[in-house]
């Protein structure tokens, strides 16, 4: 066989199951109507994010210039670390390149050999690839499911952390905080969660489900959150005591060994930080608008999940039932997300639609009339 040409038969495998992924570059002015993208609060082209990023690359230049621990670390980087773990009410944040290198630093840095690994089957990648780089031992356990992980951590007896999404990026729903907490402090163990979907959107004000769950600032909790979803910008931070903080800078591969968030994404990062202090409302307001969207999804008779905090999913026939109900929606002027195998855990292709909360209901209206009118007959593959 040629080199690589093993890459033809998955690429064969994956055109029959219809599960083959390409590239679409957008361009700047879309006429769509989006409902596929993670700008919860509308704040990715709000002027006063885009003027930070513009005020920090004229200040910093267009990149960090190196890692964090030579010279990718400028005054803006503290600036927004400090001003993150306020915000939420952690002793410490540090922040990274991006969302998936904060869970790949938190995981594999607080898993050290000899530990256990608590993961939720419905934890996303970047976590599951955490879990898989550690050195500690995995143990996945049920969905969702307390009583599962202190089963888990009942079988053993050295360091041990559990692992979970706050928010679950496939269906939007939340995981139970409190109780997983309960069941990590009843084994001395620590809770390590992904508030990737809940800042800005969960809590007082966008402080992150943590923080609506009473955990925030715990010594036992860390947390790992993105720059890009609500904050509208890109990068991710993990938050937790100084000591955790401390840790992953001495310790964390993807911090030690990565280039630096690039100033600019820092600087519209802590542009939408401050916007949403000043602004809280923006949080219940996406959460009123991903309420309403599941509610009229409902009502014209499409299996929707009731969303937790801002992403609605919406149940397809077969993965290319989904894909060709996505590109139906497209073609009639509306983006929503297509989630297949092996994105979903368990096998169910969904549309996955994001609220924002600067959606007007007209444009709701619309959004539920193209996804009633596109979607696939009963049976269709």
């Amino acid at each position: 066989m040629a080199a690589f040409g093993w890459i033809d038969e998955q690429a064969e495998l994956r055109r029959r199951a219809g599960l083959v992924r390409s590239l679409r570059p957008r361009p700047a002015d879309s006429p769509l109507l989006d409902l596929a993208s993670n700008d919860y609060l509308g704040l990715a082209r709000h002027p006063e994010v885009t003027e930070g990023a513009a005020r920090a690359a004229r200040a910093w230049g267009g990149g960090s210039t190196g890692s964090r621990l030579v010279t990718g670390t400028t005054e803006l980087h503290t600036e927004l670390e400090r001003e993150l773990a306020d915000f939420c009410g952690f002793e410490a944040a540090l922040v990274f390149s991006s969302g998936y290198a904060a869970n790949l630093a938190a995981v594999t840095a607080l898993a050290p050999h000899g530990s256990l690994i608590v993961s939720d089957a419905g934890n996303h990648a970047s976590l599951i690839d955490g879990c898989r780089l550690a050195r500690g031992t995995t143990q996945v356990v049920a969905h969702a499911e307390p009583d599962a992980v202190r089963k888990a951590l009942g079988t053993h007896d050295g360091s041990a952390v559990a692992v979970s999404d706050t928010v679950f990026s496939v269906d939007g729903d939340a995981a139970p905080l409190a109780e997983l907490a309960a069941a990590c402090r009843e084994h001395g163990a620590g809770l390590v969660v992904d508030d990737a979907h809940g800042l800005g959107v969960l809590g007082d004000g966008g402080r992150g489900a943590p923080y609506a769950a009473g955990l925030a600032g715990a010594a036992d909790v860390v947390v790992t959150v993105t720059l890009s979803k609500s904050l509208g910008s890109q990068g991710g931070a993990v938050l937790g005591p100084a000591r955790v903080i401390a840790h992953l800078v001495n310790a964390a591969r993807t911090f030690i060994f990565d280039t630096g968030l690039a100033p600019a994404a820092a600087g519209a990062a802590l542009a939408a930080l401050r916007l949403l202090r000043r602004e809280p409302e923006r949080a219940a307001r996406a959460r009123a608008v991903a309420g309403e969207l599941h509610d009229r999804l409902t009502a014209v008779g499409l299996t929707a999940v009731r969303p937790d905090a801002a992403v609605v999913s919406v149940r397809a026939p077969s993965p290319e039932g989904a894909v060709r109900w996505a590109a139906d929606c497209r073609a009639a002027g509306l983006a929503v997300g297509c989630f297949r195998p092996p994105s979903v855990p368990d096998g169910i292709s969904r549309l996955r639609l994001t609220a924002r909360a600067d959606l007007s209901g007209e444009q709701l209206e619309r959004a539920v009339q193209v996804v009633g009118e596109t979607r696939p007959f009963i049976g269709e593959s």
